[in-house]
């Protein structure tokens, strides 16, 4: 039965292979693979069950990736040679990017070159280029036909797919999620900033492509889940106290911010504002359990809660700016300085 194998390229490209040699190959191996009109060369990611479980076959369908066919089989594993020329390639790609960058400025076309890729075997050239519209580069196909004497394709890629390809590292410090480990590039929307009350300053959610960050799908999920059992911000609600607003819940510290009708503010812990709420609707109240004692971080004390301490448990107070010194008026008079003072006894007596 052959084995299928996950082959890595390039710009953090990688499919799936099948392997029908009884040698075994190894994360790291060098291997030439099948490519279209000619073969390629590669490096061996994954081989075996989790080459399957990668490529959505072996996994029971899970929602990671969805099941694909092998693109194609593995040829041979690479001689050393065969290395050698694959690196020569590597090198010759960043002259060949700006040969490809002169040609486009040449035929003045609004796009921008972000990599060159040569087939193994030199049959195909891929260039990798972003647009903000579509582009007619037929001409410059043929420009580069001409020049370079092999199959030319162009491929338009989006802003997310170049941050893949090109790597680098975030904000956090770590190399790109997309570069690194996420298997699939999912549409992130401003909606998931507010759901998590993040600043909506697209410079602080923004990743290096210039899109939103991809990370903030990771706890949009929690969010969701842990503001279900909280009241909707805006809603009344009905206490001892009367109604009251609910004007901001904070679900990290389990507390709901309420505004009472005579503008008095208090921060209500989340479990007792439910038991009360079940008392007054006549409801029976259930048995709440204690909180892990590895879950309880800090204990306020019975400090009294004012209006501007439960106004700061929700929301921190902002820093002030510090205010920059007026510069003096250099056109005006100078001021003469004070004379010695007569009843300071300190002064000696003028002459």
């Amino acid at each position: 039965m052959p084995e299928l194998v996950e082959v890595r390229f390039k710009g953090n490209r990688k499919d799936i292979y099948t392997w029908d040699s009884g040698t075994a190959l190894a994360v790291g191996d060098a291997v030439v693979v099948e490519a279209e009109r000619g073969l390629d060369l590669g490096v061996v990611s994954a081989v075996g069950e989790l080459a399957q479980k990668k490529c959505g076959i072996g996994c029971n369908g899970c929602a990671i990736a969805a099941p694909k066919e092998p693109k194609g089989k593995v040829v041979r594993a690479a001689a050393a040679e065969d290395a050698h020329l694959g690196r020569e390639l590597r090198k010759a790609e960043d002259d060949i990017r700006r040969k490809v960058i002169e040609r486009v400025r040449a035929h003045n076309l609004p796009m921008k070159v972000s990599d060159a890729e040569w087939q193994w075997d030199r049959r195909k050239l891929t260039v990798y280029f972003t647009a903000e519209q579509r582009v007619d580069f037929r001409a410059l196909v043929r420009d580069l036909a001409a020049l370079f004497r092999t199959r030319i394709e162009l491929r338009q890629i989006g802003a997310r797919d170049e941050a893949k390809r090109l790597d680098g590292v975030g904000r956090c410090g770590r190399q790109y999620c997309c570069s690194s480990w996420l298997p699939e590039l999912k549409p992130v929307s401003l909606a998931l900033a507010k759901d998590q009350r993040l600043s909506l300053n697209p410079s602080q959610i923004s990743g290096g492509c210039g899109r939103l960050l991809c990370c903030l799908r990771y706890e949009h999920d929690f969010y969701v889940a842990s503001r279900k059992r909280f009241p909707k911000e805006g809603r009344l609600v009905r206490t001892v106290r009367g109604e009251e607003r609910v004007q901001a819940v904070d679900i990290f510290r389990e507390r709901v911010l309420l505004r009472g009708t005579d503008g008095s503010v208090r921060a209500f812990p989340l479990v007792e504002l439910k038991a009360e709420l079940a008392s007054l609707a006549g409801e029976p109240q259930p048995a709440q359990p204690a909180p892990p004692s590895s879950l309880v971080t800090f204990d306020e004390g019975p400090t009294a809660v004012t209006s501007e301490r439960a106004a700061e448990a929700v929301s921190p107070p902002r820093k002030k700016r510090r205010r920059r010194p007026r510069r003096k008026d250099r056109g005006g008079p100078t001021p003469p300085a004070p004379g010695p003072d007569p009843t300071d006894p300190t002064e000696p007596p003028g002459e």
